[in-house]
């Protein structure tokens, strides 16, 4: 958000006074004016849309009410002005010619409808129509209220940092010392297990034999993990069970599916503590190979936490995350905070070089890529390898991309190995309107094909503009 713009955004300060009171109870407009250093009139005519924003009061907001400026202008649901657009071009609304200006101040002065809006069209209109994605409703359910923390969770975090500060004076290798923590505190054992042994799980906890059970299969990295998830399923139920509560979710295999991630979530931030993992990001200017030395973790690993660094005073760069296999489809999705609508759909686009590191294992694949809304992201993908594998020895093989806007880290496009000119690339077939795209599989969704015998253009097929 550039603070020469006018900012109207009346609603998302009213709603911020009526949580800022003791115990997020309201506020008055009197006293949150006088903690603002403004007069309760002007602040009255602020929460009614009829006076902007200043970049000093967007900062007293910040400085005094822990306030996310960016939050003014989009909500992790809508996403930002461009991505409630693109959900606006479906060709449902096509007759009603809605320009930017109106969505903006839709999103400015009715952000609860707004976030109504999206959250219809993602589950409803979308799903059922203009996407390819089939994403099950649990899965959708899970992510939803994931984005809706913007994948930072700061009792957790807080709760894996001290932990994280404890075990360090138990031990540097931080395996050995979660195995001692799980031994004098919780009577646990660790055992690595043969595949023979245990041949269709990675971890168990076997509590008539008090032990948490590995396989031999897990590398380093992911043994670590694995004891660090179980320990903070443990003693980080209190804070993981209040957050399954809290989220909108009803159906029992999506609170699990939640409670995993959340406890995953842990683990990570066990490994990576956040003050010390941000200060590493930015010393090293994110490089990645040597984070992963540095807090013995996976690349999978690494990335993810990239998409969690949202602590309000030492935020971290907005990363999205995905991990994708061989036929393109997703199977992670982490939008963080980056409002990335490369996240939406179920099959990445064939002109995104993230098919490439397939062909080149374990090499770090850079990318610069920009799409129809004018957008330009940097990208790196690698591949990773799945801890498991089945009765015909074959392992599952992905690949994982995190990706930035560029205009929000101009210094990651200085490093050696991204491409001097973007790429333009779609979100998918069904929502990509390129013309001309030589690897086009099908036209987009509601578009009409137009064929001429006479003629055969660089697409597969020409398609309607309406």
């Amino acid at each position: 958000m550039a603070m020469h713009e006018r900012i109207y955004a009346g609603a998302a300060i009213r709603r911020l006074r009526r949580q800022a009171g003791p115990d997020q109870t309201s506020m008055t407009q009197a006293a949150m004016a006088a903690a603002l250093s403004i007069s309760p009139s002007y602040l009255n005519l602020i929460e009614r849309g009829q006076r902007p924003l200043s970049a000093t009061l967007i900062v007293r907001l910040a400085e005094r009410f822990g306030f996310d400026a960016a939050s003014l202008a989009e909500t992790p649901e809508t996403g930002s002005v461009a991505a409630m657009r693109r959900r606006l071009a479906d060709p449902l609304f096509a007759d009603l010619a809605i320009d930017e200006d109106e969505v903006e101040q839709w999103l400015a002065s009715s952000p609860i409808l707004a976030t109504a809006f999206a959250r219809l069209f993602d589950g409803g209109v979308r799903h059922s129509s203009a996407s390819a994605d089939d994403e099950p409703e649990s899965v959708r359910g899970v992510r939803h209220e994931i984005q809706r923390w913007s994948n930072h969770f700061a009792d957790l975090d807080a709760q894996a940092e001290a932990l994280a500060d404890d075990l360090r004076l138990i031990d540097h290798d931080l395996y050995a010392a979660i195995g001692e923590r799980l031994r004098s505190r919780h009577q646990l054992s660790i055992r690595i297990l043969p595949i023979d042994v245990m041949p269709d799980r990675l971890r168990r906890l076997d509590l008539h034999a008090r032990q948490v059970q590995l396989s031999e299969l897990l590398s380093p990295s992911s043994r670590t993990f694995q004891a660090a998830v179980l320990l903070m399923q443990i003693e980080a139920r209190a804070v993981i069970d209040a957050l399954v509560a809290g989220a909108a979710l009803t159906d029992r295999g999506a609170m699990r599916l939640f409670r995993r991630h959340l406890a995953h979530y842990a683990a990570a931030a066990v490994m990576m503590p956040y003050s010390r993992f941000v200060r590493a990001c930015d010393a090293s200017g994110h490089d990645l190979t040597l984070l992963e030395r540095r807090f013995g973790a996976g690349f999978e690993q690494v990335a993810h936490r990239l998409t969690t660094l949202q602590r309000v005073g030492a935020r971290g760069l907005p990363f999205f995350m995905l991990r994708i296999d061989r036929a393109g489809q997703l199977s992670k999705r982490y939008a963080g905070a980056s409002g990335s609508p490369l996240v939406d759909g179920g099959h990445a686009c064939p002109l995104w070089q993230l098919q490439a590191a397939f062909a080149a294992p374990g090499t770090i694949i850079r990318d610069r890529v920009q799409l129809e809304d004018g957008s330009r992201w940097l990208t790196i993908a690698r591949t990773v390898d799945g801890p498991a594998r089945d009765a015909a020895g074959r392992t599952a093989q992905f690949v994982v991309a995190l990706g930035v806007e560029e205009r929000l880290a101009a210094g990651l496009g200085t490093q050696t190995g991204f491409p001097a000119q973007p790429q333009p690339i779609g979100l998918g077939c069904a929502q990509c309107l390129r013309p001309a795209c030589v690897q086009r599989a099908r036209p987009p969704h509601g578009r009409t094909v137009q064929l001429n015998d006479r003629e055969r253009g660089l697409a597969p097929f020409d398609f309607s503009t309406t």
